[in-house]
């Protein structure tokens, strides 16, 4: 059962964190460099131990049980220590503590000494500093009363395994706390992937599907022409030109298609020229004031989709009008003005005049709203009026 924690400062309470402390978080030749040491220890203890030859018979016996003994206490230390365990730490460290005490009366010094002040070092390494330094205290105390060096060399050792220990530990939280932020940025460059994935989708996916709206919305309209047609009786050579114009209609759709999907690779031709191939097959008269400026794919792609769109709506509504474009480069800005006289026959769709725009126009303005700008589409002098503004 773990030991509970009293209530102090965080700072006091606060465990090392696992990633400084965990061999496999450190880096190779750390990693390497520890192992050494800890290897070098060892072999100096033992050898410290029997070179002298104080131990024979029994007392050898004795003194390899002692090692035995604080090796086994050391590794169950890091062990519960690595996994934030309190009770079964305080429980390895009070071995250590009991080893030493034995070694000393047993006269094994050296097994007494590096027990104790390793203990010392270890604890503050490892431990919540509410714990660590009561642990810290009773080792280097220990070492303290055992020992015959003088008072200056006593406090020289302890003062300076104690400043290690503290050095260590502020190593182990800063290495924690990079590892940490290494794995959140890590996340998050992943997260940012994935949600940039996840953006080109949603692009590709409203790209095609804008321009499969306005090639399916031009198709119906001469199809259902023709179907006015035949039902009126009208000459076989006339719904030929509607459904030849809807062919059409679907040709050019897969070709802007094709364009679209150039378009999001940057490889599409400027929108001035589109705009001048697209008003002379509608018929339309183009103005362009400022001086025409590069803009990337988004930007070029609404202001093309707003003109189709807006000539898709003339066809569906005001079939006959007269339409004018304007394509203005304002500071900062790109501008596309779409206006159309009131049809010689009739006026604009009921539907739409009330609505203020149709469904596509809505795609229009939900896309200018994503880039910041703005799509106002209405009624205008007895016509109608489309006027997209963009940033660029």
């Amino acid at each position: 059962m773990d030991l509970p924690v009293p209530l102090l400062p965080t700072g006091w309470t606060r465990w090392p964190p696992r990633e400084g402390l965990n061999r496999e978080a450190q880096s190779p030749a750390r990693a390497t460099l520890m192992l050494l040491t800890r290897l070098v220890l060892l072999v100096v203890l033992v050898w410290g131990t029997y070179s002298r030859g104080h131990f024979t018979g029994w007392h050898a016996v004795w003194a390899g049980a002692g090692l035995v003994a604080a090796v086994a206490s050391a590794v169950v230390f890091f062990r519960y220590t690595l996994a934030h365990r309190l009770g079964p730490g305080i429980a390895a460290a009070a071995g250590l503590l009991a080893v030493a005490t034995t070694a000393e009366w047993g006269h094994a010094y050296l097994l007494s000494d590096m027990v104790w002040l390793g203990l010392g070092v270890i604890a503050l390494v490892r431990l919540p500093l509410v714990y660590a330094v009561p642990t810290a205290g009773a080792a280097f105390g220990s070492y303290t009363l055992a020992s015959w060096d003088s008072w200056l060399g006593v406090t020289s050792t302890v003062g300076g395994l104690a400043l290690l220990g503290y050095l260590l530990r502020l190593d182990a939280e800063a290495r924690g706390t990079a590892h940490r932020l290494l794995a959140q940025e890590r996340a998050a460059r992943a997260a940012e992937a994935e949600s940039a994935a996840l953006a080109e989708r949603a692009r590709i996916a409203r790209e095609i599907h804008d321009v499969l709206a306005h090639s399916l919305s031009a198709q119906l309209v001469h199809l259902e022409a023709a179907r006015l047609m035949l039902d009126g009786g009208a000459s076989r050579e006339q719904v030929r030109e509607r459904v030849v114009a809807a062919r059409r209609m679907a040709q050019d759709g897969l070709a802007e298609t094709r364009q679209a999907l150039s378009a999001l690779r940057g490889e599409f031709t400027p929108v001035g020229e589109f705009l001048a191939g697209l008003t002379q097959r509608e018929g339309a008269v183009l103005t362009v004031e400022g001086t025409a400026a590069p803009l990337d794919a988004e930007t070029g792609l609404a202001v093309r989709r707003t003109a189709q769109e807006a000539f898709t709506n003339v066809r569906k509504h005001a079939p006959g009008s007269r339409v004018t474009v304007r394509l203005a480069y304002p500071e900062g800005a790109v501008e596309l003005e779409v206006r159309n006289s009131r049809p010689p026959r009739g006026e604009a769709s009921g539907e739409l005049a009330s609505a203020g725009s149709g469904y596509g126009l809505l795609g229009m303005r939900e896309r200018a709203e994503l880039l910041g700008g703005t799509l106002v589409a209405g009624p205008d002098e007895g016509g109608w009026r489309v006027l997209l503004r963009v940033p660029r």
